[in-house]
């Protein structure tokens, strides 16, 4: 499979809040030898319910294979894959800067302003930098503040998403789930 038929898609997968479900989603990527590009974890609106957000490169029938598996374990409640324009995405960059050079370079000050950073902690040793956005934002800043050398640190997280519709996606289908058990 040639690297430009891969995109970058978000599989968006709701669980039951059960110990060992993590390592059973993440073994459907690795059998399928598809790296995982970003995960994160957290609780979703609904109580009881965890939502895994987790990108990866691959075409489009590799990625239904996947989203299929990991539907198939018994604790996960839904999975569904999507493309970049199908969410409203964010993830958070952290520099921790060379104060020393901050401050002698005013056209330091000036990038962070134009990308929209923001200056969290100020020492006489270092800088922390944060910036939100999307990952092309993120990974721009870095490459415009490693520039200037003044780069000691930098992180970013993983993707959070939601989609663009009014509810979680898993909403529909545990009303409809209900619906039907009740």
């Amino acid at each position: 499979m040639k690297q430009e038929e891969k995109k970058l898609y978000t599989l968006l997968v709701y669980s039951e809040n059960i110990a060992g479900i993590l390592n059973q989603i993440t073994a459907v990527f690795t059998r399928r030898q598809v790296n995982i590009e970003s995960l994160n974890v957290s609780a979703s609106s609904i109580e009881g319910v965890h939502k895994y957000t987790i990108t990866a490169w691959s075409d489009e029938d590799q990625i239904i294979k996947i989203t299929k598996q990991i539907e198939k374990k018994i604790d996960v409640v839904k999975a569904n894959y999507f493309t970049d324009d199908q969410l409203f995405i964010r993830e958070t960059g952290l520099y921790k800067l060379n104060t020393k050079i901050v401050l002698e370079n005013p056209e330091i000050s000036r990038t962070i302003r134009r990308f929209d950073a923001s200056i969290t902690e100020v020492n006489p040793t270092y800088t922390i930098v944060m910036k939100h956005g999307v990952t092309e934002q993120i990974i721009s800043l870095y490459r415009a503040l490693d520039e200037f050398g003044c780069v000691f640190q930098y992180t970013r997280s993983g993707r959070i998403a939601v989609t663009r519709g009014k509810q979680e996606e898993v909403s529909k289908f545990l009303e409809q789930r209900e619906e039907n058990h009740g």
